[in-house]
């Protein structure tokens, strides 16, 4: 973390010191970061006390000072002096979530960076990946961890920026509308990425329509030389007009600045040519990840790379830098079955792409486990049966679903046959032990509150033997 005084600090925060203490870093050393949770403070952090749905983090300033903050930063007073470290100083705000992002805003506004912002319903991640590894071949580049996208997450992640790195490739999320508005009246992004416009925060948002005005706000903060980059092969998407800033499309399907041909999806790999406007450039593209939707993020970063003057040659090399976020469709070896463990978050179209992936994938029988997509309102129940009509559609040998939409994934499927639900983890573990032969192929896919790769793990360490007592073929006439 970059120096920030005290005084920097206050401005920023709008904040007032209530207790001055007798931290040196008033004389210009410099914190160790930021940190919102006392489990994990260091000494010197600057410790922000965040309310959440369950906790006060007000009520830990005592722990956080006896841990060494050399700052705290409140909205509520819960403490006695008396039992502070001496050293730390105590400044009062208004709302700490707030000051959270202006000091965030602040902080990058002392960089000298370029930030490309990713948004979608869809694909943020695996993009946000695919994009820093791009540019990795030219810039330093920082990219955010995880899924740290939210109006906590994203400031956290700006706090580990120095002075030292490039370019900023931040992912950015949302449930409704303002978020994206907020996050990028800190980030500030000069390139913008949209990925795709899916049915994701339905909940909250009630149509497609709504989600892109919110995927939108993206733009809010562009200046003249601001780039917007989408895929126009989202039915929304290609329908963006130009406006006060630069608009470049990609995509496979549809009339775009820079479009995929050529396609070659394999089960661990995908390879492609690029169109640049009209003319086909450059080598082949080869990416080590899998599935069509994965050419679509790809080329939003090469679209990407090219606008910050990179050329083709060196966007091959960067492909090879790319490390992909874990439980993004992870493709592994297990002792007995390959597993498709794309485990992170779950929604109508990630299903069917990871659906697409499973069928790409050699091997014996090719079962998919699926659990609960959350954030689709009145449509969640249409929306689960729509993925078990892909599944049925796409030939898989057996779906087996955990949750609260059974009944949808049934009706959509609708070969009792090769269905099965169950309503625990160890039930869908025990009955695939009993079950799944050599060289099956199986994902696992559900949002992530579900937590499925505890079923992962228990796949990946399944006896390479079958149980005596398992059928020759799969069938799971049995439906519970």
């Amino acid at each position: 973390m970059e120096y920030i005084s005290l005084d920097e600090i206050i401005e920023a925060t709008g904040g007032e010191i209530i207790v001055k203490g007798e931290s040196p870093f008033v004389k210009g050393e410099s914190y160790n970061n930021v940190c919102i949770n006392t489990r994990v403070i260091k000494d010197n952090d600057i410790f922000i006390a965040i309310k959440g749905e369950n906790f006060n983090a007000n009520d830990f300033i005592v722990e956080a000072s006896t841990k060494g903050a050399s700052i705290c930063i409140i909205d509520e007073i819960k403490f006695e002096k008396v039992n502070l470290n001496k050293k730390t100083c105590v400044i009062k705000v208004v709302d700490t979530k707030k000051a959270l992002l202006n000091l965030a805003k602040f902080y990058i506004n002392k960089m000298n960076l370029r930030v490309v912002g990713i948004t979608g319903s869809t694909g943020k991640t695996s993009t946000k990946d695919l994009v820093a590894a791009v540019l990795s071949a030219k810039f330093k580049v920082f990219k955010t961890l995880g899924n740290f996208n939210n109006e906590i997450g994203l400031p956290m992640m700006i706090f580990k920026l120095d002075k030292t790195f490039d370019v900023a490739v931040l992912e950015m999320g949302m449930s409704d509308f303002g978020e994206i508005h907020n996050l990028c009246e800190v980030a500030k992004p000069t390139i913008a990425i949209i990925t795709n416009i899916g049915m994701s925060h339905l909940e909250n948002l009630k149509t497609r329509e709504n989600i892109l005005k919110a995927k939108m706000e993206i733009t809010d903060f562009f200046e003249g030389d601001s780039v917007l980059i989408v895929n126009s092969d989202n039915d929304l998407l290609k329908n963006i007009k130009k406006s006060n800033y630069k608009l470049i499309k990609t995509g496979i399907d549809s009339e775009v600045d820079f479009k995929a041909c050529n396609l070659n999806i394999r089960e661990e790999k995908i390879t492609f040519d690029i169109m640049d406007k009209g003319n086909i450039v450059g080598n082949s593209m080869e990416v080590d990840i899998p599935g069509r939707h994965n050419i679509l993020n790809s080329m939003l970063a090469i679209a990407c790379a090219r606008e910050m003057g990179m050329s083709y040659k060196e966007i091959a090399l960067g492909f090879k830098k790319l490390e992909s976020t874990s439980m993004r469709l992870d493709i592994t070896k297990g002792k007995r079955v390959t597993i498709i463990n794309d485990a992170y978050n779950a929604s109508p179209d990630s299903m069917l792409a990871a659906i697409d992936v499973l069928c790409n994938i050699s091997g014996n029988s090719k079962i998919a486990i699926l659990g609960t997509m959350k954030e689709l309102g009145d449509r969640a129940f249409e929306a689960h049966k729509q993925v078990g009509e892909y599944a049925k559609h796409k030939k898989i040998d057996l779906l087996i679903t955990l949750g609260e939409f059974n009944e949808a994934y049934k009706e959509g499927f609708n070969d009792i046959d090769k269905y099965r639900s169950f309503q625990t983890y160890d039930e869908v573990v025990s009955f695939l032990a009993r079950t799944l032969h050599q060289n099956d192929v199986v994902l696992v896919k559900a949002s992530r509150y579900m937590k499925f790769e505890s079923i992962v793990s228990k796949l990946e360490d399944l006896d390479p033997r079958v149980s005596l007592d398992s059928d020759k073929n799969i069938n799971a006439k049995e439906v519970i």
